[in-house]
Order: C-alpha cells, then structure tokens, then sequence
C-alpha cells in the first residue's frame, strides 16, 4: 500500500507541473503575441516609416527596428528627453525656494557723465587771432582769473586808439568818453585794464582772455594761430566736483522708479565702494530705439574718485508699493521666453526623469537679472533656468506645446509687401544654410550678421502674435548663432532658427522657386531636425561631409 501511495503522490505531482507549465507557456505566449501584434516598426534613418511587422525600408533599405512604446504616463503637453539629450544640451533646473519679500533690488548699469550744469565754456570775447594758448592738454585744472589765452585783435587795437583821442576830450565830451570806455568792457576789459591803456597812452596789440570758473579742461577746441570769432569756444571746462551717474531703465522698469528714491552705486574701480544718492532726474520721454528711458542721480565727487566715462552698476530697492511684506517668486530671466504678449517657462514635471512641460507666466516686474512672476508659478517648481532654448526646439520637434505650437494658432496671411521680406529673407536663409553644409564658422557668422541687420530693418509689430512669435525666434537664434564660436554650437541654434523658418515659410503663396522640407533623424541628439532647401538632393547642414546625404524631403512648399 505504502507504495502505491508513493505512485499516486508522484502523479499529482507531475499532472500539476505540466499544467503549470503549459499554462505558462501558453499565457505567455498570448501575451508575445499581443505584443507582436501592437508592435510598431520603423526606420531609424527614416522615422516617417512605419509598419506592423518587421522587415526593411521601403526608402533605403534598412532593417526595420522597434519603434519606442508610447510614452506611459505623460499628458498630451508633456514630453521627455533623454538623459545623454538633457546632458549635451547643459540643461540646468532650479527649484523655486522659499518666497521673498518684494524688497529685491533692481539693477541698472550706466555711466559717469559731466554735470551738465556745472560746464562752462571760455569763449572769445573778440575777433582775433590766437597768439598765445596758455591750456596745454585736456584734462589740466584751471582756476578762477587764470590766463587761458592771448589774442591779437585788430578791432580792439583800433577801440583802444578811440580810447585814446576820446581822453583828450573828455572834459568836453563826456558821453563820447563814456561810450568808448563802455565799448571795452563789452568785450570783457576790466576797469583795471582800460585805466591801464589810458594812463600808459599806448595801445597794446595782444589782450589776454582769463578764466571765469574753476574746474578741468574737457576739450581744447582751439590751437595758437587759430583765427576766431566772437563768442567762438576756446575751451571746454567741467567742474568734476559733482557729476552726473547715468543710467538706462527699460520701459517695464519705470514704475519701479522715482525722483528721490536712494540708490546704491558701485564701480569696477572701486568694487569695496558704495556711492549713495538719489534718483535726481527721470526722462519724460521714452527712447523708441531702445524703448528706455534715462535715470540720472547727481554724486559729490570732492576727490574726484569718479571719472566721466566710467561704468558704473546702481542698485535699486524697489519695495513693494500695496504691501511691505507680499510674498513673491522671483526667477532669473534665462528661464524666461519672452514673445511680444506670451512669456513661458519649462516645467520639470518628474524629479527623477527629463519630463517637461510648458507653463505660461505673467511677468511682474523687471528686477535686473530676474523677473518677479505674478502668476503661473508656486513654490516647489522645478524650472529650467539653463538650456529653456533648447527645451522649446525638443518640443516643437515632438509636436508639443511649446512657444511656437499653439493648439490655438490662427491662420496668418501675409500682405504682398511682407510677403517680399520674408522672401528675401528665406534667400539669405538658403545661403546660410549651405555655409552650414560646408562647415564654414566664419562664414555662418559673418551671414548670421547680415541678416540681423536686413531683419531689423523690418517692423512686424502689425503682424498677429503667432507671426511675432516665429519671427522673433528667429531673431533670437541668429543672434545665438552669431556669438557662438564652435560649429557645434552653431548647429544647435540653427535647430530652431529653421523650424521657425519652416513655418514662416509655410505662409508664402508666390516663393521664385519650389521649397523642400527636409529632415535628418540622427540629429540633434538622435531627435531629428529639418531643414528648408531649394532642391530635392539631400545636403545635410547638421553634420556636413561627415553625413552630407543623411536626411528625406518630408513635403514641399511650391
């Protein structure tokens, strides 16, 4: 009996491992085959490629390769990128701290200027010729009486013989006496001087000029044997005891200021050194080239410590005026981008994974190297501060919601005129980009230039946002491809200088010739990148003769 049990034992057992591991099989061969089934299979040449079953591409045949599984988890806004993407891009985030108070300093940079009103100019009191100039250089100090020139002058060698024959008289006629002498002092003869020549009886050809003010010469604007005129400059002379610290403050920044609010000024002269005054003059009108206004304060300079010419950083406390202790996020403004009405910030929505998403802000005021944010923000968000560029290229290359893709954008119709502009602008776009193809950094810059000047010469501020938006993108790539000194930095900025493009030129209706969009997947960092040309052979502008023919035409623009 005992060995029959054993039998039976051992065929339970086994029946239950064969149902265990045939329902396993079959479980989890169900489960590939859903797998299989949902699979979707592309290029990795060709991303726009793609199939429900392994095999080759249609375009250049590659073997096809997995697709990535969509991304678990993510909202429609937020998208990812990679950690090597993230890495090479030096995108930097902070985390918004603990609110301050509103009492942070504005900042502004200026310079030293004369004080206006304490200059004076020396001018010839007559006409003549300069025999001798007793200033040497700019820069010298003079006083009050002192000898600044002698000048010969034939009308005042002329009043002084009148002088002398209207002595002789004088008991007789008086009044012509008195006209004679009054003529001398019209041009600047003490008594001391006319009582000079009558008791000398001689007429003396040279007179000196002196000086009536204390202070530095500024400007030499004669030489000896200049001829002048009356009331022409000889010398140019600003009492540096007080001087002007002036500064520029952009149009958001005016309410912060006003006449008497204290700064703090401080020079690279002088880093340990505080100069403290008082805002003394506001602009009334706004500079419409530069869209600020001046701010001046007036500073004792006794020592002289403080030369015109000189920069100079002030710093501005710009309490708030509803409420000394209103809670406020200030961020610094690389976090910003900023497009005509729109300001947006990037948002690091999982602290462990290089997931983003756009945020619209509204800005509060301007606080130098920062913005004070109103709204869009909390305490605890994880920003972009470094990088924020690059964050907005990635989104529009994946379709996301980003400074230029706008679930809400209006279609935009361009006038004739305009439409001139931006074609003459896509031209120098094509010439910039086969410098790109042919790796030429000095030519890319040298182009990136020239358009910056031809663009802004043109005024889009009629134009709808979606336009400013694009248009301003470009502005702001060419400027980064402008400055930057490798052709790999080059190449990131010109990233979103032609997706901007692309969709700008999107809008024309008469461009010469045919336009091709073309698109390389292996670059920027394996997340692709497009390009606008004017001819269907591939010339890859993103690594040039390394990969010169990587990329396709994905549409055209005819």
């Amino acid at each position: 009996m005992k060995k029959y049990l054993i039998y039976l034992l051992l065929l339970i057992g086994g029946i239950f491992l064969g149902y265990l591991f045939f329902y396993s099989s079959s479980e989890e061969k169900q489960q590939h085959t859903q797998t299989e089934e949902n699979q979707i299979w592309t290029c990795s040449m060709h991303p726009q490629v793609e199939r429900q079953e392994p095999g080759d591409c249609p375009i250049c045949g590659m073997e096809l390769i997995p697709a990535s599984s969509s991304e678990n988890g993510l909202t429609k806004d937020q998208f990812r990128m990679t950690e090597n993407a993230q890495a090479l891009a030096n995108i930097q985030t902070t985390i918004i701290g603990n609110s301050e108070t509103t009492s942070s300093a504005l900042q502004l940079s200026g310079k030293i200027e004369e004080n206006e009103e304490a200059n004076a100019i020396q001018s010839a009191y007559f006409d003549g010729r300069i025999e001798n100039l007793a200033v040497n250089f700019k820069g010298e100090k003079i006083n009050r009486g002192q000898l600044i020139a002698t000048i010969y002058a034939p009308e005042l060698v002329s009043a002084q013989q009148e002088l002398l024959t209207a002595a002789k008289s004088k008991e007789s006629q008086p009044k012509l006496y008195q006209a004679v002498r009054n003529k001398l002092k019209s041009w600047k003869l003490s008594e001391n001087q006319i009582n000079a020549i009558e008791t000398s009886g001689k007429v003396k050809e040279n007179f000196p000029i002196y000086s009536s003010v204390n202070g530095t010469v500024t400007e030499k604007m004669v030489e000896e044997g200049d001829y002048v005129k009356k009331g022409q400059p000889i010398v140019k002379v600003a009492n540096l005891d007080n001087v002007w610290a002036v500064f520029d403050a952009y149009e958001n920044q005016i309410e912060t200021l006003k006449k008497g609010q204290q700064i703090a000024i401080k020079t690279n002269a002088y880093p340990n050194q505080n100069f403290e005054a008082e805002i003394s003059f506001i602009d009334p009108v706004l500079n419409s080239s530069t869209r600020t206004v001046t701010v001046r304060a007036e500073l004792a300079n006794k020592n002289q410590l403080l030369k015109p010419g000189m920069f100079v950083m002030a710093q501005v406390e710009t309490a708030n005026q509803n409420s000394a202790e209103k809670e406020t996020i200030i961020i610094p403004k690389s976090a910003v981008l900023w497009t005509g009405e729109r300001s947006i910030v990037y948002i690091k929505t999982n602290a462990k994974q290089p997931v983003f998403e756009l945020r619209e802000v509204q800005l509060g005021g301007d606080l130098g190297e920062n913005y004070e944010i109103v709204n869009g923000l909390e305490i605890g968000d994880e920003i972009v501060t470094n990088g924020t560029f690059t964050v907005d290229a990635a989104a529009q290359l994946q379709g996301k919601k980003s400074m230029m893709n706008q679930n809400s954008a209006e279609k935009i119709v361009l006038t004739p005129a305009k439409q001139q502009v931006i074609i003459s602008f896509l031209q120098s776009y094509l010439t910039l980009k086969d410098a790109f193809v042919a790796s030429n950094e000095e030519e890319i810059q040298s182009l990136s230039t020239k358009i910056i000047q031809q663009l802004n010469e043109e005024d889009f501020s009629a134009e709808n946002e979606d336009f400013q938006q694009y248009f301003s993108t470009i502005q702001k790539s060419l400027q980064e491809i402008q400055q930057s000194n490798s052709i790999e930095e080059q190449r990131k900025f010109f990233i979103a200088l032609s997706e901007s493009t692309v969709k700008i030129a999107s809008m024309l209706t008469n461009f010469p010739t045919n336009l091709y969009i073309q698109k390389c997947p292996m670059a920027n960092n394996n997340q692709g990148a497009r390009w606008i040309s004017s001819e269907k052979k591939i010339k890859n502008p993103y690594f040039g003769k390394a990969m010169l023919t990587c990329g396709s035409v994905i549409d055209s623009i005819q």
